[in-house]
């Protein structure tokens, strides 16, 4: 083997190539505004999450007697809930076309790099879970971030209708589950068995979230890092619900990539035009439906209203998404509104590190071991909390990268997936 120093100057540049993480320059502006606002509709979602017991979220519901917490639990689902991790995951895809198209430009071998870089995240997210919060999502990115790479080769038109497929399995699914009961209930043994079943799962869940509400603003740590464990394996069982949805948004991701939607705006303007009217034309009458539903079916019951909210929710949630990224993509446009923006674009930019930092302040706010609200924040006051979070993120976000390359979480998943300690400055 010839020493570095007799290496031809082409090859030695190439391996520089090959082995170099994206610039500031080279990023696409565009890109991190939306990761951006995707950070604070995120937040929105997960305040509840962080604040009370999951499995008041997702089996029995919750009830909030207040005008102005029924109002504002309305608000985040009629306009956040099921669009801003959809966006985030549409970014994904978006995210790995890019790298894809940069490293065949240059001659360098993908799939090993992005693997390494998918086997980081799934690290981050495992202890991101079980150390400091059960709501994690880095998991799965990561997961099925391996399965995307077998849909990388995939026509754009292909991607399209593979989306289609996956963003239905959800609503199949409820709807096979509620045929099953319904023939089911038309025995009237059977219905009775039904009924009991629900009855017995929504009184063993409501004692569950009793037991979080103890513990997490009461109980000790190895008290709460056990329950958070449990928490985790449930709300993993919840997979097939989510999963299917996210997994169609990367590969949108990555169809808007082969596209180069986003690398000349200006050539596809009228294609965001039209995003921005039919995913509003689509996506408010659907998401009002979903609320409608959300609010009048039974949560621990499999019923038609249900059903009908979850297929609501199918479109008007990928319908309002697009909704947003046409809008802030066409904004950025204008002068005026990209300098207003520009600050999310920062805090997009080391997205990972806030999400990360957004889960680390609101644990510390609401479990025992920091200020032990949990249980105790009605959902108007924990969208206060939310604007406060994020506006301190905004200015943070700005002054970190006048003085660092990458986010701090940035900088780890990157040294790891290069296999060396990338420059923080400069």
């Amino acid at each position: 083997m010839q020493p570095e120093s007799e290496i031809p100057p082409v090859i030695s540049e190439w391996q520089r190539a090959a082995l170099t993480p994206v610039a500031p320059t080279e990023r696409i502006e565009t890109l991190d505004a939306l990761r951006g606002f995707a950070l604070l509709g995120i937040l929105a979602v997960n305040m509840t999450l962080f604040s009370w017991p999951v499995y008041e979220v997702f089996v029995t519901g919750r009830d909030w007697t207040l005008w102005h917490d029924r109002l504002a639990d309305w608000a985040v689902r009629f306009l956040a809930e099921g669009k801003f991790y959809l966006l985030f995951s549409f970014l994904f895809g978006l995210g790995m076309a890019i790298q894809m198209e940069r490293a065949e430009a240059r001659g360098a071998a993908f799939s090993g790099r992005f693997s390494r870089r998918l086997t980081v995240l799934l690290g981050i997210g495992l202890l991101h879970a079980f150390v400091l919060w059960e709501g994690d999502i880095l998991v799965w990115y990561a997961a099925f971030g391996f399965l995307l790479l077998a849909f990388r080769k995939c026509k754009p038109g292909t991607l399209l209708v593979w989306a289609g497929v996956f963003l239905l399995i959800p609503v199949a699914v409820y709807t096979l589950i509620w045929a099953m009961v319904a023939v089911g209930s038309l025995v009237p043994e059977g219905a009775k068995a039904i009924q009991q079943e629900f009855a017995r799962a929504e009184q063993y869940y409501a004692q569950v979230a009793r037991e979080n509400l103890r513990v997490f603003a009461q109980g000790t740590v190895a008290e709460i890092f056990a329950q958070r464990a449990r928490n985790v394996l449930f709300l993993w069982s919840y997979t097939w619900f989510f999963a299917p949805n996210f997994f169609a948004m990367f590969l949108l991701g990555l169809y808007a990539g082969k596209r180069r939607l986003l690398h000349d705006v200006a050539a596809h303007i009228g294609l965001f035009r039209r995003l921005l009217v039919w995913g509003l034309c689509l996506g408010l009458p659907g998401n009002l439906i979903y609320t409608v539903g959300f609010e009048f079916a039974n949560q621990s019951e499999v019923s038609l209203t249900w059903v009908i909210a979850m297929g609501a929710y199918a479109v008007g949630g990928p319908a309002l998404c697009f909704a947003y990224a046409a809008g802030i993509t066409l904004l950025l446009r204008r002068a005026k509104w990209e300098r207003c923006l520009r600050p999310l674009a920062s805090a997009g930019r080391m997205a990972l590190s806030n999400y990360l930092l957004q889960s680390l302040v609101c644990t510390t706010i609401f479990y025992s071991y920091g200020l032990g609200w949990y249980g105790s924040v009605g959902r108007a006051a924990g969208l206060g909390l939310v604007m406060l979070i994020f506006a301190a993120q905004l200015p943070l976000s700005v002054w970190w990268l006048n003085h660092f390359r990458f986010g701090p979480a940035e900088w780890v998943w990157r040294s790891l997936t290069y296999g060396t300690l990338q420059p923080m400055r400069g």
